[in-house]
Formats: C-alpha cells, structure tokens, sequence
C-alpha cells in the first residue's frame, strides 16, 4: 500500500554534505536486500523511504545526478547523503572526498 503522506508531499530538498562509499562495501547487503555496487546509482539516506529517487546536485560545479535510495546511512556526523562510487564520480567529488549538495526528493 502506498504511503499516501509521501506520496502527496510537497517535494522535499536539503542542501548539506553528501560522501561516498568506499570499496569495502562493494558485494555487502544493503537495506533494500540488494547488494551494493558500486558501479550502480546509488545512495543512502537515514530519513528518506527506500526506493524513493533523489536528484542530487553538486553546489560548486552544478552537476546533477538522480540516484535512488537503497541503503541507511550516512553514518559519519554533518553528512546527508552517501552515494555510490560511480555516482559520485558523475558529479566529480571523488578527490575531494565530500562536497556540499542540494538533494531533492521527486515524485513516484
């Protein structure tokens, strides 16, 4: 059954950090059941539903992505998302480690 509160919301946006899955967690057991891959667009997020998409922009060279949400997390403090490694590179973040991101949810 769709939540119907979610599913009505005005569409959510945060602006924060976001970071990155290291290599270690390649092959483990996500919350949605899958296996992470890195190669895959992915991320995750403690407050948003799993399975909802996210498009997530990089605030200093405005790239965008959208990336679905398949996992909990992040676990580090003053972070709001974790991306997959490849998506991660998309928005060209990968040296800096982190970078300030606006994430907005969309609708189903």
């Amino acid at each position: 059954m769709a939540n119907t509160a979610y599913a009505t919301a005005k569409p959510l946006v945060r602006t924060g950090v976001a970071s990155f899955y290291g290599a270690k967690f390649a092959g483990k057991t996500m919350a949605n059941g899958n296996k992470f891959d890195p190669n895959a667009m992915t991320a995750a997020s403690l407050q948003l539903p799993l399975g909802s998409r996210v498009r997530v922009t990089n605030l200093r060279n405005q790239r965008q992505i959208v990336v679905r949400i398949t996992d909990r997390g992040p676990f580090a403090k003053n972070r709001i998302i974790d991306l997959s490694r490849h998506a991660a590179e998309k928005l060209r973040m990968i040296e800096a480690g982190t970078a300030k991101v606006r994430v907005r949810l969309l609708p189903r």
